[in-house]
């Protein structure tokens, strides 16, 4: 297996100048266009609380659906290697942000709730332990200073 240094690209566009610029707080909009190549435009803002549009994707849903994905992904990978056939999988994700009171802040954690469907009742235990190996291969999960816990279940069909 050959280690390689992978590289990502992308072009984020304020949309938000409504004729004066950010003359103040509330002059301006959040809106954002997030752009990769060859890739649908996706519509982003701020989070609704942040004088953001709650109908576009704002970073923290983006940081959170980037983990969900990112174990998702692995995850499978890890089951494939392990012999166990995924039928379903759905995750219901969630995170904790918490504001400093300097205009700044952090995620405190993130908790993934995957609910995954094997083929059969005996790759259940292996399907379990499977999610150990995804946390440890996720490299998103390695790139934050926050923990990233599971809550999985795993049955059969």
């Amino acid at each position: 297996m050959t280690l390689g240094e992978h590289r990502y690209a992308l072009t984020a566009t304020w949309q938000g100048n409504r004729g004066t610029g950010t003359s103040g707080y509330r002059d301006y909009s959040r809106d954002v266009t997030i752009e990769v190549e060859g890739k649908p435009v996706m519509l982003a803002s701020a989070d609704k609380p942040f004088r953001g549009d709650p109908e576009r994707w704002n970073p923290e849903d983006m940081l959170i659906a980037s983990l969900s994905e990112c174990h998702l992904l692995s995850y499978l990978h890890a089951c494939v290697g392990a012999g166990v056939v995924v039928v379903s999988y759905l995750d219901r994700a969630s995170g904790v942000m918490r504001e400093d009171g300097t205009g700044g802040g952090a995620f405190t954690e993130v908790l993934l709730r995957p609910e995954v469907v094997v083929a059969d009742a005996s790759m259940i235990e292996a399907a379990e332990s499977a999610h150990k190996d995804a946390h440890r291969m996720c490299f998103i999960a390695n790139s934050v200073n926050f923990p990233v816990r599971h809550e999985a279940s795993v049955t059969s069909r």
